[in-house]
């Protein structure tokens, strides 16, 4: 178990049994670290996080909450929170959100979410810079056996937002959300290019026009 401590190779899946993987994250040398558990694999994800897969979070965050306040929609959002599935799964993604009935059913004073106890979010985020593939790939596979309801993926580069509907153990892409219905994922696209060429709080009162019309 040291040699994976020592020589964990970041920005993959290495294959681990649960308990490697719980003694690994637990290492002080992890504590910042964003981690990853799915099929006797797990997965590290060091810091620092770049300007623009930061600014994107940012941006993408904003907007979802700007239309559930518009639209009263009740919604309560994670930001980078850990959702494990004791002895299976676990997940750190960007950004989540508990939607609808669901909106407040995990109590402050909870530290990691137990999925044993409470459900899975309903909306998941993950925003892609150099993590593409995997976010496109593995990940997806991973939110989809954890029961989401959607999933998306930002993609920095390439400046817009990929979407997904989850049911069944599969996923498709969407062009509408489905659990923020009437919110256009074009909408977010358009968003995201503004933030090139203006400053957040710009592109926030864009935001609110679009949403208000």
């Amino acid at each position: 178990m040291s040699e994976i401590q020592t020589k964990l190779p970041t920005d993959t899946w290495v294959v681990a049994t649960w308990d490697e993987y719980i003694q690994a994250v637990e290492s002080p040398a992890y504590e910042k670290a964003k981690c990853y558990y799915h099929n006797g694999q797990m997965r590290v994800e060091m810091p620092p996080v770049g300007n623009d897969h930061a600014s994107d979070h940012t941006v993408v965050l904003f907007a979802v909450n700007l239309f559930a306040s518009i639209k009263g929609i009740a919604l309560n959002g994670k930001d980078n929170c850990t959702y494990r599935k004791i002895g299976f799964q676990e997940v750190q993604p960007d950004v989540s959100y508990y939607i609808g009935e669901n909106a407040d059913v995990i109590p402050y004073g909870t530290s990691i979410i137990n999925l044993d106890i409470y459900p899975p979010p309903v909306l998941v985020i993950e925003v892609a810079n150099t993590s593409l593939a995997d976010d496109q790939g593995e990940k997806r596979l991973m939110y989809e056996d954890l029961g989401v309801q959607e999933y998306w993926i930002v993609d920095v580069r390439n400046v817009q937002v990929m979407a997904f509907a989850v049911e069944n153990l599969g996923s498709r892409r969407i062009t509408e959300s489905q659990v923020l219905p009437e919110l256009a994922i074009s909408l977010l696209n358009d968003a995201l290019r503004r933030t090139r060429q203006m400053n957040q709080g710009q592109v926030g009162a864009w935001l609110l026009s679009q949403f208000q019309g």
